[in-house]
């Protein structure tokens, strides 16, 4: 596998698959950033779950665009076309992602990475789309002696969220359950720590860094990437991590909180108009 000798030069077009309508080599790529043959992917948060805002994002250059569907108010065709067209825009340059939410327990996890593969053989129970990856038109394979699903099932990389400190304690045996299916785990501090009675997406609680710390010692012991936000450009916190989302669409918004201010104070009223004509 050499295309990490290509990144300097292509980007995530490096990992691109045949088709553009087929997820990016992902899996390749996380471990690659994981290994160090490449710097860590950086990532974009698409949060509002706009077409066009993604449109803009997929043109921006970032190497991975984290689309929650989680949490943004969008069905499954708004984020299908978001998806499709950060692949498209972007020219294969960037590597769109999904969130749908995960639980705490190895059961959960096993079925995340049953939805998202192909084939019960391959421990999964994803239905083939038969207008997906149509015969002479998007269904040429990086492997050959395989099939069009085993291909897609080896490109596609599953990150599992951990969001709750029950879902930290858990981690070490869903690795040991499906960590050969897990590409990487991303710690949901805000979720974590609201569940565990804490205000914000960081602290420094004696409870809460233990976590940190016992879900970090599970990903050493199973040799699994780490994942996860950075923001504000405290670049020590992401020194860990292979995939770092580092800004978001909602985080810029907020940003121009302080320009509306600004303008306020120094926007002075306009002169006053005098007498009646």
């Amino acid at each position: 596998m050499t295309e990490y000798l290509e990144v300097a030069t292509k980007g995530m077009a490096a990992y691109r698959a045949p088709s553009l309508t087929q997820p990016h080599k992902a899996k390749q790529a996380i471990r690659d950033a994981y290994e160090g043959k490449i710097n860590p992917l950086i990532g974009y948060y698409c949060g509002v779950g706009s077409v066009p805002t993604g449109r803009v994002m997929a043109q921006m250059g970032a190497d991975i665009i984290w689309v929650d569907w989680e949490h943004a108010a969008m069905g499954v065709e708004t984020m299908t076309t978001i998806v499709h067209d950060i692949q498209f825009m972007s020219e294969g340059r960037t590597i769109p992602f999904v969130s749908a939410g995960t639980r705490s327990r190895f059961d959960r996890a096993r079925h995340v990475v049953a939805t998202a593969k192909f084939g019960a053989k391959n421990k999964g129970n994803r239905s083939a789309p038969p207008c997906r990856w149509l015969p002479g038109l998007a269904d040429t394979v990086i492997d050959p002696n395989r099939s069009i699903w085993e291909n897609v099932n080896d490109q596609a990389a599953i990150i599992i969220q951990i969001e709750s400190e029950e879902g930290a304690r858990n981690l070490d045996a869903i690795l040991a359950a499906v960590g050969d299916q897990i590409d990487a785990v991303w710690m949901g501090t805000l979720d974590t720590r609201v569940n565990m009675g804490f205000a914000g997406f960081w602290g420094t609680e004696p409870r809460f860094l233990e976590i940190v710390e016992l879900y970090q010692d599970a990903l050493k012991k199973h040799d699994i990437p780490n994942s996860g936000m950075c923001l504000g450009g405290d670049w020590e916190r992401a020194a860990n991590k292979a995939f770092v989302v580092v800004g978001g669409d909602a985080f810029a918004l907020l940003a121009d909180l302080a320009t509306i201010s600004s303008a306020r104070e120094n926007l002075a009223p306009l002169p006053a108009k005098g007498g009646k004509k």
